[in-house]
């Protein structure tokens, strides 16, 4: 395998190292074998002391990273044990820990698509840099699973409930947005990141990007926060529903519409992982509970159908069971997180 064939490409300069997520045509999907050579990288650096910064980006024009190898977990699901993806899951969910408590500048560009695992490997960094192109999102209700890789941790904490929209519905934000719910600190052009790059060699992090800095194009979730609040503190999803249809608002009855779409079960679950994540304190512990989930998920049918719909046939049209989530029973929820 040439260099420029390796999934991650590892490299250093100057007073920091670089990784660089390199599986453009799969918008750089994450794999095991990646998340690998990944921790063996911040091993090595975190001891090496000419290694002040450790910057990550993604090969391409699309974005930084789409996600997990969901591919792999789909034929892991249908045709084998879950064993392989329970393994691939255990050490990702171990190196975005890992990444929130590294002890050196860790710093993400966060430029065109972020979602899923990308989320994971970028957002719990020290110092994390969305562009003009960032489009952020946790998608996975649509694939009939459940925010994971510290997702719930993250969006539970954002303010009010905009991380119970952005969990449920899956859909994507762009910087201002991402800056608003925690999950980025700073916005560059995109243009102005090759320079960037170059600059975090030579000088510490905060100086490089102080002179870059602009303010991010306008948002939207700000403004919605009123309906959001509102609608996505009711206890159950069924009745989220029901007050997003009913409130006089387009966008909030957009995202009923949209629920409709997503996995009935995985909105349940994921409805109770985000509340539980709000109780538990670490980061760690939030991790714990999604692995839990992430398994269990992985012995449901809609798992399975979800993939196929938007991956692997494409039909977009998945038949999730149950159908709708007045037919998902508190007992099939519980079943996620081990407690009967």
């Amino acid at each position: 395998m040439t260099g420029s064939e390796e999934p991650v490409l590892l490299h250093t300069a100057g007073r920091a190292a670089y990784i660089t997520l390199n599986r453009p045509r799969a918008l750089n999907a994450l794999t095991h074998e990646m998340v690998a050579r990944i921790d063996e990288a911040l091993t090595a650096w975190e001891s090496d002391p000419a290694v002040e910064t450790v910057v990550l980006t993604g090969a391409g024009e699309r974005g930084l990273c789409a996600g997990g190898d969901i591919r792999a977990v789909h034929d892991d699901a249908r045709d084998g044990d879950g064993s392989a993806a329970a393994a691939f899951w255990r050490d990702e969910y171990r190196l975005n820990a890992r990444i929130a408590r590294y002890p050196k500048p860790y710093v993400a560009l966060m430029d065109g698509i972020v979602m899923g695992g990308g989320v994971g490997l970028s957002a719990h960094g020290s110092v994390r840099v969305a562009t003009e192109r960032s489009r952020i999102a946790m998608p996975e209700t649509g694939i009939g699973f459940v925010p994971d890789v510290g997702g719930t941790y993250l969006l539970s904490r954002a303010p009010g409930e905009l991380g119970t929209h952005l969990a449920l519905t899956g859909v994507a934000v762009g910087a201002a947005d991402a800056v608003l719910c925690g999950l980025a600190d700073h916005c560059v052009p995109s243009a102005a990141l090759p320079a960037l790059l170059a600059d975090l060699a030579e000088r510490p992090a905060a100086e490089a990007l102080a002179p870059r800095l602009v303010p991010a194009p306008p948002g939207e979730l700000a403004e919605s926060r009123r309906w959001i609040d509102a609608c996505y503190s009711a206890d159950t999803v069924e009745e989220i529903v029901d007050r997003l249809a009913a409130y006089g608002d387009t966008a909030a009855k957009g995202a009923a519409e949209t629920l409709h779409t997503k996995s009935p079960t995985a909105l349940k679950v994921t409805l109770a992982a985000m509340r539980r994540a709000r109780r538990l304190g670490s980061l760690e512990e939030v991790l714990d509970q999604e692995y839990r989930v992430s398994c269990a998920a992985l012995t449901t049918l809609d798992l399975v159908e979800g993939i196929r719909a938007q991956v692997i046939d494409k039909d977009r049209a998945p038949r999730w069971s149950p159908a709708t989530v007045g037919e998902v029973t508190d007992r099939d929820v519980e079943r996620f997180f081990g407690d009967y």
